[in-house]
């Protein structure tokens, strides 16, 4: 090495870059594929999902690794949000909290928790309001309002009862928002055959995974855009939910989507 440096002219900083230069990146295709993988779910994807992608396709890989390929890539993961609070003290019955933080539930239909989260852009707010269950943490109905009223929960309502089969064994799980606490909203409950829970006062943790997703949301989708008015954000909100119901995989689901664990769910019954 040395005798043809010397004997080529040629500069040792010269040689050592050419050299390296032609040495291939044996990391190469695997940073085009994390990088794909990134880009496919615009951003929204940490280390350990990208990870669980690729062993989805038969990958032998270590976190770690991804973890250090993505930073030379100069790719991450964004922060959370904080959620919008809609209590205002006691407008009527409170609910006991049934649910006490068991947040598995063994099928669909058995758990279901709510809340209401706000956006907003330049001078204007948005509200969602969804149902989750907690079986897949899937999103099996939700409603957008410019502002947080009964409308939009009764709206909410509506749309999640034409997916219920059966509310007999059905615990509905939400904080103390005064929306919760109408004797209306208690009276449809009832109607249905479903029991009402309640978080404890000022305790955010009782109702933490659907916390957890509007968390996730803001950081994946709002954080990330610039939203010039409501009905730009309106739209964005639902492709997202419908990517992270089909979409987007879940470490506790066994790498799988929302609707793809409840499908597979219904495929061992058989």
């Amino acid at each position: 090495m040395t005798l043809l440096i010397k004997y080529g002219n040629v500069a040792r900083s010269t040689y050592y870059y050419h050299e390296k230069k032609d040495k291939k990146d044996k990391y190469d295709a695997l940073k085009t594929l994390i990088k794909s993988i990134y880009n496919k779910h615009k951003g929204r994807y940490g280390y350990r999902r990208i990870t669980d992608e690729l062993r989805k396709t038969g990958h032998v890989i270590n976190h770690k690794l991804v973890l250090k390929l993505m930073k030379m890539l100069g790719i991450k993961s964004l922060i959370r949000a904080k959620k919008y609070k809609s209590y205002k003290g006691e407008q009527g019955r409170i609910a006991p909290n049934i649910l006490q933080r068991e947040f598995k539930a063994d099928a669909p239909e058995q758990k279901w928790v709510t809340d209401v989260t706000e956006f907003k852009v330049k001078d204007k707010k948005l509200y969602l309001s969804p149902v989750m269950d907690l079986f897949n943490q899937e999103i099996i109905s939700y409603q957008l309002s410019e502002r947080p009223d009964f409308k939009q929960i009764i709206g909410m309502l509506r749309n999640a009862f034409l997916k219920l089969k059966n509310g007999k064994d059905l615990v509905f799980h939400s904080d103390q928002g005064w929306q919760y606490q109408m004797k209306q909203y208690q009276q449809i409950l009832k109607q249905q055959g479903i029991t009402q829970s309640m978080s404890r006062k000022g305790n955010c943790w009782d109702n933490a995974v659907i916390e957890n997703f509007f968390g996730t949301l803001k950081s994946e989708l709002f954080y990330l855009k610039k939203f010039n008015n409501i009905d730009h954000l309106k739209r964005e909100i639902k492709e997202y939910i419908g990517y992270y119901n089909n979409e987007r995989i879940k470490s506790n689901l066994n790498k799988m989507s929302p609707v793809e664990y409840r499908t597979h769910y219904y495929k061992t019954l058989n």
